[in-house]
């Protein structure tokens, strides 16, 4: 991965995580945080989308489906807390 990849990654993957933290009623983790809730929900969009037949390009398309898999992520891991 070239260095401009990586800035992107991250750069969605903290995008993501913000997003999904305020979605889910949460006030986020922190950068490295939401960086971390964003790249894992990356992977887990990434199969959820796979396995619904869909797919999604560009940055905005890696946003949504990132954005849906932190989102699901926290869902998951408040159901866990309970």
């Amino acid at each position: 991965m070239e260095g401009m990849g990586i800035i992107a990654f991250l750069v969605i993957g903290g995008l993501a995580g913000w997003i999904a933290g305020k979605l889910m009623k949460g006030r986020g983790f922190g950068l490295l945080g939401n960086i971390v809730i964003g790249i894992v929900g990356s992977v887990i969009g990434g199969f959820v989308f796979n396995l619904l037949g869909l797919s999604a390009g560009g940055f905005i398309g890696s946003l949504v489906m990132a954005t849906v898999g932190a989102a699901l992520l926290l869902y998951i891991v408040s159901l866990l807390r309970k």
